[in-house]
């Protein structure tokens, strides 16, 4: 708080000296985050030196890094059946999300995840809805939804950490617009096979700070959704996964860097 005081005085001090001299300017302070950090969050941002691409609009990266998740409802089968599209704003290529076996929205059908497993991590991960009701998500460790649907305020809606967090929707940019989420996330610890401590997760979204250090309870969704659904947590790491509900939801420019994060803090 003392830095973002700080930060907040001097932006003031700023405001006041630019406009006595005629120049007007808008000031966007995000969080407490540092110049670096600050370069590597929100629409288009670029992925550090030490980051993994996972996806970079290309369907060779696609194919390396990602494949179907063999869940209980699998119903798509390799190769991935994803499609390679023109980006409708920008230059470039993205991976449409709408295949063919989760017509109908049936999820867990033709999910895409990792083919690297992970614990904690910082994730980049941009995605554009083209219609109203469009409907996908981001899960973490393919456990923890992060929920990317248009039109809902919900604990179900966009942005929310689903079913516990409330929905930022306000940061959403809305359909047809690119959006970015950025994560840091820490695993749940486990002593003797029991839960010590809960999975946390710090989310910017759009270069908002609208999730800091939350602490995530449980697995949403059942045995359709992700890995431990409906079941005891384990210790077990998980890939970054995909959604795939019958909605042309569209994803690129997708990123990790893997943590060691010993304390349980997210904040960055």
């Amino acid at each position: 708080m003392k830095h973002l005081r700080k930060n907040s005085t001097m932006k003031k001090f700023l405001k006041i000296v630019l406009r006595s001299t005629g120049i007007m300017v808008t000031f966007f302070l995000v969080g407490s985050l540092n110049g670096q950090e600050s370069k590597h969050i929100g629409v288009a941002a670029k992925a550090p030196n030490d980051a993994k691409v996972l996806f970079d609009g290309s369907k060779a990266l696609l194919d390396k890094n990602w494949t179907y998740w063999e869940g209980p409802r699998l119903a798509a089968t390799l190769p991935l059946k994803w499609q390679i599209e023109k980006d409708p704003v920008d230059t470039g290529t993205v991976v449409n999300s709408n295949d063919p076996s989760a017509a109908g929205g049936k999820y867990g059908a033709a999910d895409i995840v990792t083919k690297t497993k992970y614990r904690d991590f910082r994730l980049h991960v941009e995605f554009l809805i083209v219609k109203e009701g469009g409907n996908s998500g981001v899960y973490l460790q393919n456990r923890y939804e992060v929920q990317v649907l248009d039109g809902d305020k919900t604990k179900h809606g966009m942005g929310a950490i689903i079913n516990e967090s409330e929905s930022p929707y306000d940061a959403y940019n809305g359909i047809g617009k690119w959006n970015a989420y950025d994560i840091t996330f820490r695993a749940a610890r486990f002593k003797n096979g029991i839960r010590s401590e809960k999975a946390r997760a710090t989310l910017y979204f759009n270069g908002q700070k609208v999730h800091e250090n939350f602490p995530i309870d449980k697995v949403w969704g059942g045995i359709n959704s992700g890995l431990d659904g409906g079941g005891d947590l384990t210790d077990t790491p998980g890939g970054i996964k995909l959604q795939a509900e019958g909605h042309d939801v569209l994803y690129r420019n997708i990123w990790i860097k893997e943590l060691n994060l010993k304390k349980a803090e997210t904040d960055f």
